[in-house]
């Protein structure tokens, strides 16, 4: 844990140690930095507002080697720091003031996203729920039945579930769904209903969501970041 504030460390250590978490707290950015590299923690929860380095430049700092899930927590609530965070390799946000249940709902999909990093880097078959991706095939199936997709569709879906639970930004959907090509958040968001149709609803189904003017994610069956 990244933070300078003392009372709202100890608050976040207590509820993240009842629940069996092991918690090293770093207060600047260079403690963070040197305690990361010996630690290598499965999760950096990570405030940009830090009183020696800027939290943005840090996080991209970090993820340069650093491979487990990034969780910022940014007090402003500005979208385009939001997005800075998660362009520069953070996984999640989360705005101040928060709830204890908020912030350990995001710790736990961070470190779902965790397993999934720890296996190939590329697999050639991806699984959410019900969802089963082929992609050396170049195959969608639901429960059992192949949908058809177009190659954008299929582009977006295979990274959204390459990387289920992270919040993946407008800018990194486009440029590697479009592929160099010119696109729009409106062509983005026409090819994003066109799944959600195709994903349809159920208990075993993946839900892809809206993060408002930030970008999408997909969560795993029965994940709810709202609870």
């Amino acid at each position: 844990m990244v933070d300078d504030e003392p009372a709202l460390v100890r608050v976040l250590s207590i509820a993240l140690e009842a629940r069996g978490y092991g918690v090293t707290v770093a207060k600047t950015g260079q403690a963070a930095a040197e305690q990361a590299a010996v630690v290598e923690p499965d999760l950096i929860i990570l405030d940009l507002g830090l009183p020696d380095v800027d939290g943005i430049r840090l996080c991209a700092s970090l993820r340069s080697w650093y491979r487990n899930p990034i969780v910022v927590v940014t007090a402003d609530g500005l979208q385009d720091r939001k997005i800075a965070a998660l362009d520069a390799g953070a996984d999640d946000y989360v705005t101040k003031p928060f709830s204890t249940g908020e912030l350990l709902a995001r710790i736990r999909v961070g470190l779902r996203h965790r397993q999934t990093i720890e296996a190939v880097v590329d697999p050639v078959t991806v699984r959410v729920g019900d969802l089963f991706i082929d992609v050396a095939a170049h195959q969608v199936s639901i429960g059992g039945v192949e949908v058809e997709m177009t190659p954008k569709e299929f582009r977006l879906l295979t990274l959204l579930a390459r990387n289920r639970g992270r919040v993946l930004t407008h800018g990194v959907l486009l440029s590697h769904v479009w592929q160099g090509r010119p696109g729009t958040t409106q062509s983005l968001r026409v090819h994003v209903n066109q799944l959600r149709g195709k994903l349809g609803g159920g208990p075993a189904r993946p839900r892809l969501v809206t993060e408002p003017g930030v970008g999408y994610r997909l969560l795993e069956p029965g994940v709810d970041l709202d609870a």
